[in-house]
Order: structure tokens, then C-alpha cells, then sequence
């Protein structure tokens, strides 16, 4: 069994440069960055960017051209490839691509979107990516350890041997 499969999130280290093949296809040709970090034989954290060269065909060509530019993240599905050639000192050159099949962009960054918050709420600060979101619950929430309410149906204790599983 054989399988060629590439998956990578990072972001865009290049705006993708579009151009045509002859038989009228959009061909799209990108650069992507992904960190990784690690702690090494010291105990000193490390990170290692690897720089990855991505090509996008037909309509993923045209997405790509119209939606990414260069900073964004993204997730890069698609398979590898490795094309040679003889370089103008007569030597033989390498270069292996991924070959995309599935793309997921990552979140925008603020202000690049049509809907200008600055707009709708003059006085109200931009949110940041950072920021998250708190939604807090009228009633708080019981934990594991703390007493049932036996008067109330919705917390009726269950019975493990009554579980059919």
C-alpha cells in the first residue's frame, strides 16, 4: 500500500502568486511557515520553522488568489511532490512542493473584514484575537462533589447497574 499525504497549519509567508498555464489553468504558488516547538536535552525551549512551497490549481487557485495574503494561517491538506531540473551550472536541482487538495483559513486578522466594528460602535474598544469571549450562567453550575438536590426530578441519582452498557 502506498499513501502521500501532507498536512500543515502555518501561516502565509508570501502574498500567492497566480499566473496561467497554457491550457488556460490557474496555477497559484505560495509559501507557508509552521513552528516547532520543543525543549531540547538542556531543558531549554526550542522552536524550528520549516518553510514549505505550496501549489494550488483551478478554482483553489483562484480562492487562494482573491482570499490570502501574506501573515494569514492557514491549514494545507494535499500531497507531496519533488520536481528536478538541470540548473544553469549544469547541476541538478530539487524542489518539493505541496500539491493542494484541501485548504481551511485561519482566523482573520482585525480589520480585514468588510464589517468595520469601529463603525457600528463608536464608542465601544475593537475586540482583539485575544480576547475570549465569557457568556456567565444565571445559576452556577454544581460540581461533581458537592451534594444533590433529591427534591428535584432533573437530579435523580443513576444507578450503574440500571446502565444497559
Amino acid at each position: 500500500m502506498n499513501f502521500n499525504k501532507a498536512i500543515i497549519a502555518g501561516n502565509l509567508t508570501r502574498d500567492p502568486e497566480v499566473r496561467s498555464m497554457p491550457n488556460g489553468q490557474q496555477v497559484a504558488s505560495f509559501g507557508v511557515a509552521s513552528n516547532r516547538h520543543y525543549t531540547d536535552q538542556q531543558g531549554n525551549k526550542q522552536q524550528k520553522t520549516e518553510f514549505h512551497n505550496i501549489v494550488a490549481f483551478g478554482r483553489w487557485a483562484d480562492i487562494c488568489s482573491k482570499y490570502l495574503k501574506k501573515g494569514m494561517s492557514v491549514l494545507i491538506e494535499g500531497r507531496l511532490q519533488t520536481n528536478s531540473w538541470e540548473g544553469q551550472d549544469g547541476g541538478k536541482r530539487y524542489r518539493t512542493e505541496i500539491i493542494m487538495e484541501f485548504m481551511q483559513m485561519g482566523p482573520r486578522p482585525a480589520g480585514s473584514g468588510s464589517f468595520d466594528q469601529k463603525q457600528a460602535e463608536p464608542n465601544k474598544p475593537p475586540i482583539s484575537q485575544e480576547e475570549i469571549p465569557v457568556i456567565e450562567a444565571e445559576e452556577p453550575i454544581k460540581s461533581a462533589d458537592e451534594p444533590v438536590d433529591n427534591e428535584s426530578p432533573s437530579n435523580e441519582k443513576v444507578d450503574v447497574k440500571n446502565i444497559p452498557f
